[in-house]
Parts: C-alpha cells; structure tokens; sequence
C-alpha cells in the first residue's frame, strides 16, 4: 500500500501503482509498505481482507492505493481518506472488519 498526498491523480483508470504524487516524508519509504491479504467466503459472498498498515513517519496522506508488486503493480484498490491526515509519530491505515457485509471487497 501506498500512500498519496492531495496532488495524486487516483481514479478509476489508475491501473498500476505510480509514484507520482506519492508522499514524502521521514519514516515513509517510496511503494509503501506490505500489506497481507485473504480470501473468505460465507454462504455466497466473498470477500477480502487486507492487514492494517502502519508507518512510524512523519506525513501528510490524503489516500492511498492497494496494489499488488507480485504482478506489474496492478492496482488493487483506491482509497480516498476524505481530508488530509497528518502523522507526526504512527500512521495507520485500519481496514474494516473481515465479514461478507464490512470487507473492502467483496462479490455476491
């Protein structure tokens, strides 16, 4: 997961990570950081889970971009935080609850 300062141009034709617009700052490394990812399924949705992501960085982020480095660093998923956060100690990006109605993905 990378993080993405309000300059980013992410939308739905961001196809692979890019860096630009990406943020800078002490403790933040260009690319971002891991994040692990799994596969559920209950009755007939399926649904992914990504891990929190944290930085010990000081940062600006208005979003960020999932993507995966295994393959060409296609995107995954866009996230928008909806103003700027600022970090000035630990930064994290807390994913919502791995359930068939909360998970950031999933198909019926």
């Amino acid at each position: 997961m990378a993080l993405y300062t309000a300059s980013a141009d992410l939308s739905a034709t961001t196809t692979v990570y890019t860096a630009t617009g990406e943020v800078v700052g002490t403790g933040y490394t260009a690319g971002g950081a891991a994040t692990t990812t799994s596969v559920s399924v209950t009755d007939t949705t399926a649904f992914v889970n990504f891990s929190n992501v944290v930085w010990t960085a000081t940062l600006i982020a208005r979003g960020a971009l999932i993507y995966n480095s295994s393959k060409s660093n296609k995107a995954v998923a866009i996230l928008d935080f909806g103003a700027d956060k600022t970090s000035t100690t630990t930064f994290t990006v807390t994913m919502p609850a791995n359930t068939s109605t909360t998970a950031l993905i999933r198909l019926p």
